[in-house]
């Protein structure tokens, strides 16, 4: 936890290596003190069929899943920087977009939650 999911158009990894947006994603966040830097994944899901607007060519959207507990102030400022950031590297997109979305807590479970041992219940015992 946190998960960021990149789905972009197959182009966009001739134009960066998919390191560099990962990484650029992981700076940001790592960055905001909201997560411990071990816990934050990332993954990209390039697209080689997709649609767009007439002149339009291609997108990068982030879909960025964390857990509650984050004030709406602090998702609006890490979906921000992520974009800055993504937008540096890219700065001919087409579309570029990010979301933050929460996790319930008490509908979330994990390896560390389901260990008989993890009496507890800290999602990150043995991590």
């Amino acid at each position: 936890m946190p998960h960021f999911i990149i789905d972009c158009s197959q182009d966009i990894l001739q134009r960066r290596i998919p390191d560099e947006l990962m990484d650029a994603v992981y700076g940001v966040a790592g960055a905001t003190g909201l997560f411990a830097p071990n816990d934050i994944k990332i993954r990209i899901q390039p697209y080689q069929y997709y649609r767009l607007r007439e002149g339009k060519k291609n997108f990068l959207h982030v879909f960025g899943y964390i857990m509650q507990g984050r004030n709406t102030e602090q998702k609006a400022s890490l979906s921000k920087q992520i974009s800055i950031r993504l937008s540096e590297l890219l700065p001919d997109i087409s579309f570029l977009s990010v979301n933050i979305s929460d996790f319930e807590a008490a509908t979330y479970s994990n390896k560390a939650l389901i260990n008989p041992e993890n009496i507890n219940k800290d999602r990150h015992f043995g991590l």
